[in-house]
């Protein structure tokens, strides 16, 4: 499948944005976010941005105040996944003009909608930020 799932996490550890491609139970999701946010906070920039955890690949990386954590197969490149999450952080600056961790809260809909449009099932099917972008563009118009 690829990617399992997307957290954006500020810098005290509190999830701002999650999406799964995969079917987990809340209490599952809470202690998977909580087993994972603390391992990834707990490391210094000099350590490389992926960390094996229960049967996950966490790659991540800090933007400002957020962390992008995404969790994918053992078999997924990270390098690949470090340049998508690079790509939705461009995204997210080109609508919100330099994302912060307040654009998130306040549109959260419309940081999940690009996340819909960029990742379907656990696979990236968009990578055109135009193409991305096009359809909340379309919403703000009608606005």
């Amino acid at each position: 499948m690829g990617i399992r799932f997307i957290l954006m996490v500020n810098k005290q550890g509190q999830t701002r944005l999650a999406q799964y491609y995969e079917y987990l139970t809340l209490e599952e999701r809470r202690a998977l976010e909580a087993e994972i946010v603390r391992k990834c906070l707990a490391r210094n920039e000099q350590q490389c941005s992926f960390v094996e955890h229960r049967n996950y690949k966490i790659v991540y990386r800090r933007y400002a105040s957020l962390f992008f954590l995404v969790g994918v197969d053992n078999d997924e490149n990270e390098l690949a996944i470090l340049e998508f999450i690079h790509l939705l952080v461009e995204t997210m600056d080109r609508h919100f003009g330099n994302v912060c961790e307040l654009d998130i809260m306040f549109h959260l809909e419309k940081a999940h909608f690009m996340l819909e449009e960029m990742v379907m099932n656990g696979c990236i099917v968009e990578t055109s930020k135009t193409n991305i972008l096009a359809p909340i563009q379309l919403m703000d118009k009608t606005y």
